[in-house]
């Protein structure tokens, strides 16, 4: 066997191909060829190590990095008495990066619970798997944050952010209005003004928000900031002309004329005569703004400024007043208003079944005589009452950037029949805002000229524009009075201590064109009469009790405002104080 193998061993060596050898050279250039690639790769480390890091840190938060947003803080909202109104507050924002998403579910169920979402819905919002950003839940309390990154959630994070508080709740709803997001709310965007003063001043209010570059780490977790951070810059705080006492007296006195009425909604507005600061907008019913899971849109439209209704009574003050500038006219000029009625072409006017005979222009305004107003309108050339009408700012939107506020609708005068002529001299065939009226009375207590109204605090008294002579708002003010005395129609505005003026309105409503039995009921006065310093209107939304009448459900909410306002201003009273007689035969120390 051994001798076998040797001479196999034998013939093979003699093999020439076995004899053949690979040259030298071969080897020494695989040789080169590896020491110069190794050559290379070491040039290469170096290369980027010395002189391309900022490439591969680019590269590396390409794929690891983002920018983040720093929120700005919005700015508060004050009363004129820096009352906070509306203020942020710091939450947290807690979001996914999907692709990196990495969880049981048991931690998505608990994670779902703990944002008050859906499983289903936290799926959704988690299904696509190569975003790199997502928003799961906005405006996160800090401590259901903490419990959601104690549940150690690869690719689950949280973020700084801001959610708006109200203190004063629902009764500045309407008037402060409220924030959110902009178009979806997983975008990322800031707060933004959506109604009321935080829409109209929302410029302002919103801050410039920072940014930070971080990098994340295999967790999908932020743990590391990159380059420099630029710092938000927070938005500017507003004070209002709002008092927040007023406001509060406003909207719990129309809360219960409403209630006790049984209307669908009413407003009131409180007006600075010298200023034109509006001190109070009150609206119901109303809705908690700080509870935004049950947040009713509609219970917060700014019906004060925003709806328009037929003024009714409360414009005769001023076709009175268009008649004394007219000249034709004095506050002793009467009008035959018998037999109570009267025709003009095919339509009739009364008096609701009274005959008030003939009656003086004091009278008119007194007793609400739409005979004699009507007279006196046809009396005047159209461009009289057309062009006084559109100075107090009706048919046009007040220059106030409260969004959606209403301009109401008045028929050019150029147009104007007859019968159209005679029935807006006291408030039918127009209509206006309660905005739009409580500014329009401001007239009579500025002897004669009118200011633009403001939502921002005014610390002096403001020039205005004439649009009637002081001799005609004095006289048309002491109508006013008269029509809140013993023979007027609006005894129940009587304020204690305090003269005042105003004039009642009852309108039927208008519904698809036409008059339906539903009514608005209304009142809009002065305080006090000696030196106005407010004006007061308020509105009552289809009453449905007993009574409809303004007089009798509207005259009382302006005396309960006023009574409020003018000892809350530290207005001096200015009604004579009834004498109190001490009979001889008792001690002066009792007083009947």
């Amino acid at each position: 066997m051994a001798a076998s193998l040797a001479a196999r061993a034998s013939r093979a060596h003699g093999n020439p191909l076995l004899r053949a050898r690979m040259p030298a050279w071969r080897s020494r250039l695989v040789v080169a060829l590896v020491a110069l690639g190794f050559l290379g790769l070491v040039a290469r480390a170096a290369h980027l190590q010395l002189f391309s890091h900022d490439y591969l840190q680019r590269q590396g938060e390409l794929r690891y990095g983002r920018t983040l947003e720093l929120p700005a803080s919005r700015g508060s909202i004050y009363d004129r008495n820096r009352v906070l109104l509306a203020a942020s507050r710091p939450v947290r924002g807690v979001f996914a990066v999907p692709r990196n998403l990495q969880a049981s579910p048991a931690q998505l169920a608990e994670l779902a619970r703990l944002l008050g979402m859906s499983p289903a819905a936290l799926e959704e919002r988690i299904a696509d798997r190569e975003r790199q950003f997502v928003y799961l839940r906005r405006g996160v309390e800090r401590d259901v944050a903490d419990q959601v990154m104690a549940l150690r959630i690869r690719g689950i994070s949280t973020l700084a952010e801001y959610t708006r508080e109200y203190p004063i709740g629902e009764r500045g709803a309407h008037l402060i209005g409220f924030t959110g997001f902009a178009g979806n709310a997983a975008d990322g965007e800031q707060l933004q003004g959506r109604a009321g003063v935080e829409r109209m001043f929302d410029e302002l209010l919103t801050g410039r928000p920072g940014s930070r570059r971080v990098i994340q780490d295999a967790r999908g977790n932020f743990v590391e900031a990159v380059g420099d951070e630029q710092a938000p810059i927070d938005g500017a705080d507003v004070v209002l002309s709002i008092d927040n006492e007023l406001q509060f007296h406003a909207y719990h006195a129309i809360r219960e004329a409403a209630i006790a009425n049984k209307a669908k909604a009413a407003a009131a507005v409180v007006i600075d005569v010298r200023t034109g600061e509006i001190l109070a907008l009150a609206n119901w019913p109303s809705a908690n703004p700080n509870e935004r899971s049950e947040l009713d849109i509609a219970l917060l439209r700014n019906r004060a400024a925003l709806d328009t209704f037929e003024p009714g009574s409360t414009i005769k003050p001023f076709t009175v007043a268009a008649a004394l500038e007219s000249g034709r006219f004095t506050s002793r000029s009467t009008i035959e208003t018998s037999p109570g009625h009267m025709k003009i072409g095919g339509w009739r006017i009364g008096d609701h079944g009274k005959d008030f005979g003939r009656l003086d222009l004091t009278g008119i305004v007194a007793k609400s005589s739409n005979v004699g107003t009507a007279k006196l309108a046809l009396e005047l050339p159209p461009e009289r009452m057309g062009l006084l009408f559109s100075d107090l700012g009706f048919g046009r939107a007040p220059a106030l950037d409260l969004p959606g506020a209403a301009a109401g609708r008045v028929r050019p005068y150029r147009s104007w029949r007859p019968i159209e002529q005679a029935t807006m001299s006291y408030g039918h065939g127009m209509s206006v805002s309660l905005l739009q009226l409580a500014r329009a009375y401001t007239v009579f207590g500025r002897e004669g000229n009118i200011v633009p109204l403001t939502l921002l605090r005014q610390d002096a008294a403001r020039p205005g524009q004439a649009v009637m002579s002081p001799a005609t708002a004095k006289r048309v003010l002491d109508m006013l009075e008269a029509a809140v005395g013993d023979e007027g129609t609006a005894a129940s505005a009587r304020v204690a201590g305090y003269r005042v003026g105003g004039k009642t309105g009852t309108a039927y409503k208008v519904e698809d064109g036409k008059y339906v039995r539903k009514y608005v009921s209304s009142f809009v006065g002065l305080a006090p009469v000696s030196d106005p310093r407010i004006v007061i209107a308020a509105m009552i939304d289809e009453p449905r009790g007993k009574q409809h009448y303004g007089g009798i459900i509207a005259a009382p909410v302006f005396a309960q405002i006023a009574s409020q306002s003018l000892r809350h201003l530290h207005v001096t009273p200015d009604a004579p104080q009834p004498e109190v007689v001490i009979p001889a035969d008792e001690p002066k120390g009792r007083q009947r």
